[in-house]
């Protein structure tokens, strides 16, 4: 029995790898982010008794080479061995996807991109992230951050002087304009304030927009220029057969297809089919990342 788990700085959610390849959510418990010895005990205690492997998605960046875990919103793996630190602590395999990877590498091989050639996995939520998938093997890249297109300082805020009133977001990592910054729902509500002074959730703002309101229809107007531009660099770098998107924003179907339509008229190649979609693990990419994870190395292994 292998279980997989999908962690975040909120919950720990898992599920049991089955026979098909597909893991569920079985049940989830609150991250004890401060506490190391809390959050092994956590682990062991969702994992069960045996000494079965355990496959991972982690949200923030890990590092495979190092096995060093970049996580500022779980404090106690934050620039932890968390591997190595994990396999001692439970006395049992332990295997470890980034939670943008993981997805992307969900859609490859079992969703929307099945089939494809390039899959770039989108997270639109809190924060901004991805992961890149070619012929269905997941590109790490150096550091393990491939597909990070979250940060970096190359937004302009006034996309190139057709937007007015727009700030210079800065961002988590310690930049300024980061597309993090600006395109993620915390980066929606910013652009709000700066627009009209005042203060909305995501989801008012774009409730508001379906309901043809002018001020939330001038946010979701700039948030989608900006995102697309940024955006459709990815494009004509990667050449993706389909962006599927996961996060609280990717919802909003409506949303997606706003910046599908700007997307695709500003890139090079002629997609003449939807690129940016709903993905089909937009709410279980974690699990089911970490589950292929698990099901190829042990395959591998056994074969």
């Amino acid at each position: 029995m292998i279980t997989c788990f999908d962690i975040g700085g909120s919950f720990i959610r898992h599920g049991v790898l089955q026979q098909d390849g597909t893991v569920a959510e079985t049940g989830r418990v609150a991250t004890p982010g401060d506490d190391w010895s809390s959050f092994v005990a956590a682990i062991a205690a969702c994992a069960g008794d045996s000494h079965s492997p355990i496959s991972i998605s982690l949200a923030g960046a890990f590092d495979d080479r190092t096995g060093i875990a970049d996580v500022a919103n779980i404090p106690c793996l934050h620039k932890r061995p968390v591997l190595e630190d994990l396999q001692k602590a439970l006395g049992r395999r332990v295997l470890i996807i980034n939670d943008a990877n993981a997805f992307a590498l969900a859609e490859a091989v079992d969703g929307t991109g099945r089939g494809k050639e390039v899959v770039f996995g989108v997270i639109l939520g809190s924060g901004v992230g991805g992961g890149l998938v070619i012929n269905g093997e997941l590109i790490k890249g150096f550091g393990g951050v491939a597909g990070e297109w979250g940060h970096g300082p190359v937004v302009d805020p006034t996309a190139g002087g057709q937007l007015q009133g727009l700030e210079h977001y800065p961002c988590g990592c310690g930049q300024t304009g980061c597309i993090d910054a600006v395109c993620s729902a915390r980066g929606m509500e910013r652009i709000h304030v700066s627009l009209h002074g005042s203060t909305l959730s995501s989801t008012d703002i774009t409730s508001a927009w379906h309901a043809r309101d002018p001020a939330a229809s001038a946010t979701v107007e700039a948030y989608a220029i900006l995102l697309s531009r940024a955006l459709s660099v990815l494009v004509n770098t990667l050449g993706p057969d389909i962006i599927p998107v996961s996060g609280g924003l990717s919802g909003d179907v409506a949303l997606l297809d706003l910046i599908d339509r700007k997307t695709r008229a500003l890139v090079l190649a002629d997609y003449p089919d939807p690129l940016v979609i709903r993905g089909r693990f937009a709410e279980n990419g974690g699990l089911q990342g970490a589950a292929i994870v698990a099901r190829r190395t042990f395959t591998n292994e056994t074969a």
